[in-house]
């Protein structure tokens, strides 16, 4: 019996549309699990088998969405279900929201407030005496307000080399100190008498002692306190107590520095990469210029020490407000964006979706979705590859993420 109509010949590029024959199987099965795409697949999620793969430049990561849409589960339950493949995580956390999650790995968060009795050095945890001088001119920048003429920048670099002849680990207060002190030999390296160096300077010296004394008195103005697990598989830095402070970005500044470091150390020891850095509310650092500068080579630096920095926004907006437009923030901004080949984007309202599509460079399909996500889906940018993913939370996962209001979907 012959068929009713005549055979239709077509290519396997054409037949790829028959869903569900031939439709493409998300990222693979390697990685976390995260939910279901929109063909009902499993989508799972490792940046370091996609980079590995070729499938992704980096594994930095961006995560956008308003309140009730469901990034804070989001990010949390992959930290959840990393740490189960042997990942590490460090957070700064300005909402403190990671305490079941701290309590179910069975760590404590390390809780930063002036006066609260543990301290931060930032400039032990590199020994590298270059190392400490960028930093150092990045705080000392962002304390002021402005930039470092030559010669404050100059004397900030043999104030710490001066300390360190002195001292096994130099401190911000004792860096101030030689500030407004200098000795005869820093200030003839600066062909200066001390007086006079002690003169032009003094802005300065006078900004890091009021970081050392005045709204961070107590934190960053000593040695590392004893007893922090620097080792521990989750370390979540509470910065609660600061959050509303104008001083919160050199508090986040200063406390990546301090994660960086003890990366940079354990680089070479075999597994001790492969952590989630997550850096909330980030416009903080950026909208400082020499603190921004010092977090984008930071960025950078996440191939090398096999980190994934997610940075988690409500919108893209965030970014840009950090500096006008073409100014050194926004630049520094824009540049985040580039370097992070995977972008998460929840439910957008239409006032945003031009700058959003524009910046992350969506087209206009992928564009017309991000005002019809569902609570708890996303479209997930990977590389060059788009899903839109709807996230799965287990029961116990639930009470560990139990902040936003809006994931309708894990009742499923």
């Amino acid at each position: 019996m012959s068929a009713a109509r005549p055979a239709h010949r077509v290519t396997t590029r054409h037949a790829q549309a028959i869903y569900p024959f031939t439709a493409a199987g998300g990222l693979g099965g390697r990685g976390a699990f995260i939910g279901r795409d929109s063909d009902g697949g499993a989508f799972c999620f490792d940046p370091w088998v996609l980079y590995d793969q070729g499938a992704l430049d980096d594994p930095n990561a961006i995560v956008i969405g308003k309140l009730g849409q469901g990034k804070s589960a989001l990010v949390k339950t992959l930290l959840w279900r990393m740490l189960l493949f042997g990942r590490r995580a460090f957070v700064l956390d300005v909402k403190r929201e990671y305490g079941p999650l701290c309590e179910s790995v069975g760590v404590r968060p390390v809780s930063l407030s002036p006066g609260g009795g543990v301290r931060l050095n930032p400039l032990s945890a590199r020994p590298e005496e270059h190392a400490q001088t960028e930093l150092l001119r990045a705080i000392a920048t962002t304390a002021i307000g402005q930039g470092l003429d030559q010669v404050e920048a100059a004397a900030l670099r043999e104030a710490l080399r001066t300390v360190r002849a002195r001292e096994a680990e130099p401190t911000l207060p004792q860096i101030t100190a030689v500030m407004f002190d200098p000795t005869a030999e820093m200030a003839s390296r600066l062909q200066s008498a001390p007086e006079r160096l002690a003169a032009e300077t003094r802005r300065a010296a006078l900004a890091l002692q009021d970081l050392c004394e005045g709204p961070l008195k107590g934190i960053f103005d000593g040695s590392t306190s004893p007893g922090i697990d620097l080792d521990a598989q989750l370390l979540v830095i509470d910065l609660h107590a600061v959050r509303d402070s104008p001083a919160v970005g050199i508090l986040m500044a200063c406390a990546t520095a301090w994660m960086s470091a003890q990366l940079a150390r354990t680089a070479e020891q075999p597994g001790r990469g492969r952590l989630i850095n997550v850096a909330d509310e980030s416009w903080k650092i950026i909208q400082h210029g020499g603190l921004g500068e010092w977090f984008q080579s930071n960025f950078k630096l996440a191939r090398q020490f096999g980190v994934m920095n997610l940075v988690v926004l409500h919108k893209l907006g965030d970014l840009q407000a950090a500096g006008d437009a073409g100014s050194r923030a926004a630049r520094i901004a824009e540049g985040l964006i580039a370097d992070a080949s995977t972008r998460i984007i929840y439910h957008q309202d239409e006032t945003q979706v031009g700058l959003t599509r524009e910046l992350l460079g969506l087209s206009e399909t992928e564009a017309r979705l991000l005002t019809q996500l569902a609570p708890g889906q996303a479209l997930w940018r990977v590389g060059s590859r788009s899903f839109v993913v709807a996230h799965r939370r287990s029961r116990i996962e639930r009470r560990l993420t139990n902040t936003d209001t809006g994931m309708a979907l894990d009742a499923r």
